[in-house]
């Protein structure tokens, strides 16, 4: 059975043919900019421009292992959550797909030898806090507030424009409060 890095590289190949726009986010990411930590999944975002590129993604998808279905992403993107769960037939993991109508930013990394796009770190951490503020009980959000922090000692982050969005999407009083702990 294949593993974790066989199957993100796998995906690169598969995005790279489709000529797809994505970016790796979660805690694959979070693990690229901060701590390295375990997982059971990968999250990517993925921009959906049309019909021909959700063929592409299927395609691709279904070339390289993953069970994929264009009746699925229709789903998820008439559903407005636009999140789909794919499991690969060759590792026991699963691929969430955030799809969005827009390009995303990125950062170029290497993880396990490969060439990928990342989420930036400041979009990771608000979709971090974002996560955090609607997560019930608090304590279930441990883990995105440690990804947080651990991006915050080992990465360069625009601090003022995560305090911005932050103040936008209000996570600011979050995001000063993981600064605060991070600093003490």
């Amino acid at each position: 059975m294949e593993d974790y890095h066989d199957l993100f590289r796998r995906l690169v190949k598969a995005f790279g043919i489709a000529e797809l726009d994505y970016v790796f986010t979660g805690a694959l990411a979070a693990s690229f900019y901060g701590l390295p930590r375990t997982t059971t999944d990968i999250d990517v975002v993925v921009r959906i421009s049309g019909e021909g590129t959700k063929r592409k993604l299927v395609h691709a998808l279904t070339q390289i292992g993953v069970r994929a279905d264009e009746k699925e992403i229709d789903r998820a993107l008439a559903s407005g959550y636009r999140i789909v769960t794919f499991a690969d037939s060759k590792t026991a993991y699963t691929i969430d797909f955030i799809f969005s109508s827009e390009k995303p930013k990125k950062r170029a990394g290497t993880v396990a030898g490969v060439q990928a796009c990342f989420q930036t770190p400041e979009d990771l951490i608000s979709a971090k806090l974002q996560m955090i503020k609607i997560t019930m009980p608090r304590e279930r959000a441990l883990k995105d507030e440690e990804d947080i922090r651990a991006i915050l000692k080992f990465t360069g982050v625009d601090i003022e424009a995560v305090k911005r969005k932050a103040k936008k999407e209000t996570t600011l009083s979050i995001f000063e409060a993981l600064i605060a702990s991070k600093n003490s």
